[in-house]
């Protein structure tokens, strides 16, 4: 990712939270124009006021950021406390502390521990790099994942760079919702023109954007010019700034999208697109008040496309707003299937319950494709479309489903993470949090199949959509560390990162599988406390294999058990780089799906996963839950699924026919599948038996 010139940053644990990173800092080497949106809220934040009082303003050097305490509500001493460690900053970076900024985000009422954070300062100095990610993930609260993304603005010869980092899960509503942004560019701007672009770059972005209707008194989005570009610089409207601020505005519609598919227990990013409205305005508010209606955000959590919630919601907003519009004309699209067109179609009260597909007459199914639409609203990403048909404009809102972890998270905010005398937090996440029937299903279910299959091997095959993001990475990471505490044993077979896929000829692809892709996965289980070791066909020769094909990955042949039953004994978790060993001593990649099932079988292992980028095996946009090996052989031999899908239904049937007991087939960009599939009653995923 390219990164704006000049620009520093880092992130470290100083003790705010009990864990984790929670101090930030980003540092420009030379001076730079800066502006800032601040939340409306008008409880705000103590360095939000600082920021109110000081930008747009010339020659800033650093924005000092920390997560687990907010500084909100704290009075004359909050203010002084941001002014207090603006001077610090500044003294350890040399700089005048006019030139520091501040943010936090965290705990409201109470005071910073100021003493800790002075403490961490010179290392947090020490740490600064040409690389934002450490900063990102030290503004973390209930975020799962950093949020980082740069746009390429071109001037001629000149390339321009914008990087942007943001926070945001919950706490989060229209007119700024942002929690906190920072935005830095090499291209020099005048202070007064970068606050126009900025404010300009709110709308169709962070200020469309909803997750609980609940502003925050932290929002905050600052944006810092150093010019390290060279261009002259833009001090009026023309081309130049307008190429500037579309970046802008792209830039924040990606992260603004980013805080809503990470909205606090989000499951699905919800899209409203919102078209002939007599007004840009009047979309926009329809648009974010689909987005954000508890009952719209519910439904879209049981995968029920109800059409009335969505024209409820818009007729309400019309009504209260007195807007020239009427609902029943309109047109409602849940992921490119019409379902009302001034008139129902599709019955909205077939939806709720998915086990019963029959009318209110038992006359078998109410409408149909309704299953098929329930299967494509369990995608990462929903969209709804609504056309008024009372005029041209066109706007867009984001937000996500309602799942039983937003409640969670919120019922324990205050009680899981109790402050300390301090102003630091301590975390209280015990079982006791929960509700007794919960407790009670959860523990039954988990415990009813840990003891099936304790002590059996397990062989999970983690595709490129498994390891495209390091949330999902750490997801999985932390799977395997509860399996093995479950009983299980796991085996891994990766394929190529991201990163590396369809790039470069065997050889590049050899050396990432074994390189980069396998040294990352172990050293992040080793991290958790996990033994985890790395293995390759070059290994004992563990993995034989022989070429099927000019440029096309090899198939294993034989497998050196006794090597993965050693490291098992050991209580080691094999790792394995799909990397054969053929017999004129050379090496090659091998198909890594058919690794991963060959290794279940000759491993005597009681399940094979396979980890993928859709939510299992599925026909018309269903999902299907449990197939038999002549089912799933049917549906292959009809050509039902895509090449990627046949490819694992052929080595899964392969599988099970040489004494694997099952196959599972389940969606990667789900956190924390494999423990949904395994310890549920229903699962989440396709599961393959013998019938």
């Amino acid at each position: 990712m390219p990164v704006a010139r000049g620009f520093l940053f880092s992130g470290l644990h100083c003790g705010i939270k009990p864990f984790k990173k929670d101090l930030a800092l980003v540092f420009s080497e030379s001076p730079c124009n800066a502006a800032a949106t601040l939340t409306v809220n008008k409880a705000r934040a103590a360095p939000i006021i600082d920021c109110a009082n000081r930008l747009p303003a010339q020659g800033m050097r650093a924005v000092l950021i920390n997560s687990g305490n907010a500084n909100a509500l704290t009075g004359p001493e909050g203010l002084e406390d941001v002014h207090e460690l603006c001077a610090a900053t500044a003294q350890v970076l040399e700089v005048d502390p006019r030139t520091v900024l501040m943010a936090s985000t965290g705990v409201i009422g109470q005071r910073l521990p100021k003493a800790k954070v002075t403490a961490a300062l010179p290392k947090l100095k020490a740490e600064l790099r040409a690389a934002p990610e450490s900063a990102a993930e030290a503004m973390l609260t209930t975020d799962t994942h950093i949020k980082v993304a740069s746009r390429v603005v071109r001037f001629g010869r000149k390339e321009g760079r914008i990087t942007g980092l943001a926070k945001g899960s919950g706490m989060i509503a229209p007119q700024l919702a942002s929690t906190i942004g920072v935005l830095c560019t090499d291209i020099a701007i005048s202070a007064p023109l970068l606050q126009r672009a900025l404010l300009a770059g709110m709308d169709g972005s962070f200020n469309n954007l909803t997750i609980d209707n609940d502003m925050s008194t932290n929002d905050v989005v600052l944006a810092l010019a150093n010019g390290q570009l060279g261009n002259a610089e833009i001090t009026e409207a023309g081309p130049e700034f307008e190429a500037f601020a579309a970046a802008v505005q792209s830039l924040c519609v990606e992260l603004a999208k980013e805080v809503a598919r990470d909205g606090e227990g989000a499951t699905r990013l919800l899209e409203v697109r919102v078209s002939g409205a007599p007004t840009p305005a009047i979309a926009t508010d329809i648009a974010r008040s689909v987005a954000g209606s508890t009952l719209v955000k519910a439904a879209i959590f049981g995968a029920d496309p109800n059409w009335g919630r969505i024209l409820a919601t818009v007729g309400a907003r019309c009504g209260s707003q007195r807007y020239d519009v009427d609902p029943t004309a309109a047109k409602v699209t849940v992921q490119s299937v019409v379902v009302y067109d001034a008139r129902p179609t599709l019955d909205v009260r077939a939806f709720p319950i998915e086990s019963v597909a029959t009318n209110d007459a038992g006359e078998g199914p109410s409408v149909p494709g309704h299953a098929q639409l329930r299967a494509r609203m369990r995608s990462p990403e929903v969209l709804v479309e609504v056309d008024l048909r009372s005029g041209s404009a066109t706007s867009v809102g984001w937000g996500c489903d309602l799942s039983y972890d937003y409640v969670k998270i919120n019922a324990d905010y205050t009680s899981l993470l109790v402050p300390t005398a301090d102003g630091s937090v301590a975390k209280d996440d015990r079982l006791t949090n929960y509700s007794p029937k919960f407790k009670v299903n959860l523990v039954t279910q988990a415990l009813s199949y840990m003891s099936r299959f304790a002590g059996k091997r397990v062989v999970l095959k983690l595709g490129r959509h498994a390891m495209g993001k390091d949330s999902l990475r750490a997801s999985i990471v932390e799977d395997v560390k509860l399996l093995r505490a479950a009983g299980m044993v796991p085996i891994l077979v990766h394929g190529e990162s991201p990163e590396g896929t369809s790039k470069g000829d065997l050889r590049s692809k050899e050396m990432m599988l074994s390189g980069q892709t396998n040294t990352e996965l172990v050293t992040a289980l080793n991290r958790t406390g996990v033994h985890a070791i790395g293995l390759s066909g070059m290994d004992a020769s563990f993995l034989k294999g022989r070429r099927v094909g000019e440029g096309l990955p090899g198939e294993v042949v034989a497998i050196n058990t006794e090597l993965v039953d050693m490291f098992l004994s050991r209580n080691y978790v094999p790792v394995v780089s799909p990397v054969g060993f053929l017999d004129d001593g050379s090496t090659l990649p091998l198909e890594p799906d058919q690794v991963a099932s060959e290794l279940a079988v000759v491993a005597k292992a009681a399940k094979l996963v396979y980890l993928v980028g859709v939510p299992g095996f599925v026909e018309h946009d269903e999902l299907l839950g449990q197939l038999t090996i002549a089912t799933l052989r049917e549906k292959v031999e009809r050509n039902v699924f895509n090449r990627n899908l046949t490819r694992k239904a052929r080595h899964a049937i392969s599988a099970l026919e040489r004494g694997v007991e099952r196959v599972h087939v389940v969606d990667a960009r789900t956190p924390h599948s494999i423990i949904a599939e395994f310890f549920t009653d229903q699962g989440i995923g396709s599961l393959v038996t013998h019938g």
